[in-house]
């Protein structure tokens, strides 16, 4: 909004300095520093007001250290984040960007979701929650708004090298690259950036290939499904990250840094023609965004960390989950999660893993028996004695070893 209103003022009374909402680093600072301010000094007023009305965690005694002691702690604090991520948005991005559009739609869709699973659990006092089959279903629905918008929206491009004469009814543009001509079109593609395989590209239209011709009319079904699974998976990794504290929210934000230098290498043209990386027309917006998400999830963490006085609840880490796959896929890095993410993917592996061998060996012994002392992960850690600050500090240090290996990868062939 301010971004519309400042650029009104600049072209019809050239206010001077008005100029500098038009670049994205400025808007992106003045977004994580909204941001903040919103999560760091309204967020101590929703902590009180929610202590007020007595919005508490309800804990269930699993033997674990110190656990009982955060019984009442004030829950569905992931308000505050959500407050951080869509009022700066709302004020210094451009609200017509497609892929600004997909993120506030992704965060006001998994934050209601889980609101009312912590609706559930606090004021009808269902320790269950909203069932997880609707959860699902949300997160399904969701995914397929962002992967129907992506295959078929006009506005969501590529730009891809190409050789005249052309194939594709769109303009042609020429530069020098290496003192080579270069011949280049913005084009409709359902390509992604996989680190290892072939100019870091690959095409999911290409997956069914072996079916023979005609394959590519099944394209739209395997990006949809690939979509699909993304964003359950990470969603729901956030969700169970979010245990100890400041755990997921920490994570999120390394993770939110590193999305926000690949959203502006990918969306600055120059850039990404020298580091040879995907270009993305109009996505540098994004940064916008992850200075919002990354303003959010730090102003969060100074209530959140040990001992935390606030919880997210499933308001809060369901909507970063989401909030970080999709940005992935828009900005076509979701092939990299696995790596970025791996704190997440660790944590739900371990309780897949968990589930899997105690049903198995139910079954089949006749007593179930477990991987670990307790799942997810980091409760294992801690039934193995370690303080919880010690557990987060240790997951934070592989979440930014992981990070840069995410941005190195990029370069490898």
């Amino acid at each position: 909004m301010l971004y519309y209103l400042f650029t009104y003022l600049n072209k019809n009374y050239s206010i001077p300095g008005l100029g500098v909402f038009q670049y994205i680093t400025f808007r992106t600072a003045m977004a994580v520093i909204v941001s903040l301010l919103i999560t760091t000094v309204y967020g101590r007023r929703l902590i009180d007001y929610l202590r007020f009305k007595q919005v508490g965690e309800t804990v269930r005694n699993l033997g674990l250290e110190g656990q009982m002691q955060k019984a009442g702690t004030p829950t569905m604090g992931g308000l505050i984040i959500l407050s951080g991520i869509l009022v700066p948005t709302l004020l210094f991005a451009k609200l017509e960007n497609v892929y600004i559009i997909l993120m506030i739609v992704t965060t006001v869709w998994l934050g209601a979701i889980g609101f009312l699973d912590d609706y559930i659990k606090v004021f009808k006092k269902n320790k269950e929650g909203l069932a997880g089959k609707f959860k699902i279903v949300g997160q399904v629905g969701l995914a397929l708004i962002v992967g129907y918008t992506m295959y078929f929206h006009t506005d969501i491009k590529i730009r891809q090298e190409v050789k005249l004469p052309v194939k594709y009814d769109a303009p042609v543009d020429f530069h020098m690259k290496n003192d080579k001509p270069i011949y280049t079109q913005d084009i409709k593609s359902t390509k992604t950036t996989m680190p290892f395989y072939k100019n870091n590209e690959f095409d999911y239209g290409k997956v069914l290939k072996f079916l023979g011709h005609g394959y590519e009319k099944y394209t739209l079904i395997v990006f949809l499904f690939f979509v699909i699974v993304i964003i359950t998976f990470i969603s729901n990794g956030a969700n169970i990250t979010d245990g100890i504290d400041g755990l997921a929210t920490g994570t999120s934000a390394i993770i939110g840094i590193t999305l926000a230098i690949l959203a502006y290498v990918s969306g600055n043209i120059v850039i990404s023609d020298y580091l040879n990386i995907m270009y993305i027309p109009n996505s540098g917006e994004l940064v916008i965004f992850a200075g919002a998400f990354v303003g959010a999830c730090v102003g969060f963490l100074w209530y959140n960390s040990y001992p935390a006085q606030v919880f997210m609840g499933d308001t809060g880490s369901l909507a970063i989950g989401g909030i970080i796959a999709v940005f992935a896929v828009v900005i076509r890095k979701e092939l990299l999660l696995p790596v970025l993410c791996g704190v997440f993917v660790v944590e739900n592996v371990s309780v897949m893993m968990q589930v899997g061998w105690f049903k198995y060996t139910k079954k089949k012994f006749g007593e179930g028996r477990r991987i670990f002392l307790m799942a997810p992960l980091h409760h294992h850690y801690q039934k193995k004695g370690f303080h919880e600050a010690k557990i987060v500090t240790r997951f934070w240090i592989l979440c930014i070893m992981l990070a840069i290996i995410t941005v190195i990868t990029l370069k490898l062939r």
